[in-house]
């Protein structure tokens, strides 16, 4: 063995440790990376470099969109939108059979477009969805099921920061990659009131119905929507049009945010004080962690660890999609153990290079890794999505959420499978993009 694999294989292990010992990825990856790095290229360059990527990472005008749709997320959390969304799905629909469910989905869908953070999403509808599926007798895991899938269209659904950091760190454009999200997401969400539909086919007296409210009360709870719908239309539309970059969507969306709040009552300095923070500790976390992953990817540069890694699974004569399937089962696998911004930083600058050498779409791939990663965070022994939930609501077992999610799971598998085969799903309008 050579001494750079030695090396490579030593700073992995050491990665891993470090993450056993609950060191922050982002400490841990920025450790190993300029240790790896001073042993093979010296102390001064790698000392040098611990400066230099910092700098760059945090005055990088590309890398503003993180904190920009991070504000207009929490901005939009502390105006009660998610109530809001929920009230007005719940009554169009919530008398049908089970239309309590498909109403959390819909609000899911609807505050994961504004949002962008899966974890987020499950946090706030276990705190808005579930005490209202339980006073109308939906049985405890179907009602956190549901949450939890809901929960994860945050990451398919622009404006998505794992889809951007995804595009930083692959050197894709953020645009392209939103507008890849889009019809998958809504893919999702149709899929999981399919199978909302075939639970209650199945099982009639299993799901009630909800409240039934006259038209008056149902159109005036729509009424209330209307502004994180505009926010959305215009925040897309402009990126789409071409009007403005993804840097400048982010910080029109944050401003457009602010100013509906106002307008509409909703934001007090109380709660703008709550969004600043909620936001600046959010980006704040997700900058460590991509500037202990650059570091990370250049020890791995330095090692030729992509390199090898691709001729080694190009050797294995399973052929691309062959590959293609062993990358995702290691991202379920991983998914059970981190959340799903760690993984994409610490395994992309890995996997990327033997994707693009297969020959696949780097933008279809985007979509395609965070579709796994999301499924990962629901997946059975221990999803990420599954543990906020638990937090959130302490009566409920782990048992009782995995059973009620199982039947998402094995739907997200299904749309996995149709988007690898029909790759024009995820790369349609981004084709339509000037």
């Amino acid at each position: 063995m050579a001494q750079t694999d030695l090396i490579a294989l030593i700073g992995f292990l050491s990665l891993f440790a470090l993450m056993l010992l609950r060191v922050p990825v982002g400490m841990a990856m920025g450790l190993v990376g300029i240790t790896g790095y001073s042993m093979i290229a010296g102390v001064g360059p790698a000392l040098k470099l611990v400066g230099l990527t910092s700098m760059r990472t945090v005055t990088d005008y590309t890398f503003g969109v993180i904190p920009m749709f991070m504000l207009m997320g929490a901005l939009v959390s502390v105006s009660g939108v998610s109530r809001e969304l929920f009230k007005a799905a719940n009554s169009m629909i919530g008398h049908l059979r089970g239309g309590l469910g498909v109403a959390t989905v819909l609000a899911c869908g609807g505050f994961a477009a504004i949002c962008g953070s899966s974890v987020a999403t499950a946090a706030t509808f276990s705190g808005v969805a579930y005490p209202e599926m339980r006073r109308f007798g939906y049985p405890q895991s179907f009602s956190t099921g549901v949450i939890a899938a809901g929960g994860t269209l945050g990451a398919m659904l622009p404006p998505s920061t794992v889809l951007a950091v995804y595009a930083i760190l692959t050197q894709q454009d953020i645009g392209k990659l939103f507008m890849a999200g889009v019809i998958p997401g809504l893919f999702a969400m149709l899929l999981y009131v399919i199978t909302i539909g075939i639970i209650v086919r199945v099982k009639p007296d299993w799901l009630p119905r909800g409240e039934a409210k006259p038209w008056s009360e149902r159109l005036a709870d729509l009424r209330h929507v209307w502004a994180p719908i505009l926010l959305f239309i215009f925040v897309i539309g402009g990126l789409y049009g071409g009007f403005f970059t993804p840097t400048e969507a982010g910080g029109v969306g944050a401003s457009g945010a602010f100013i509906l709040g106002v307008l509409r009552g909703k934001l007090d300095r109380a709660k703008i004080k709550e969004a600043l923070l909620s936001a600046t500790r959010t980006a704040a976390a997700v900058f460590t962690v991509l500037i202990g992953a650059l570091m990370f990817g250049y020890f791995l540069t330095i090692t030729q660890t992509p390199q090898k890694l691709t001729e080694f699974l190009t050797s294995l004569g399973v052929g691309p999609y062959g590959v293609l399937a062993l990358i995702m089962i290691m991202y379920i696998v991983l998914g059970c153990l981190m959340d799903a911004m760690a993984m994409i930083i610490l395994t992309v600058p890995i996997i990327f290079p033997v994707v693009t050498h297969l020959g696949f779409d780097p933008i279809w791939f985007g979509v395609i890794i965070v579709m796994t990663v999301e499924l990962g965070l629901i997946h059975p022994p221990v999803g990420m999505n599954v543990f906020v939930i638990k937090s959130v609501i302490p009566d409920v077992t782990f048992t009782t959420i995995f059973r009620g999610v199982l039947p998402f799971v094995a739907t997200d598998i299904f749309r996995l499978v149709i988007l690898i085969a029909f790759p024009i799903i995820a790369l349609w309008l981004p084709g339509k993009m000037g």
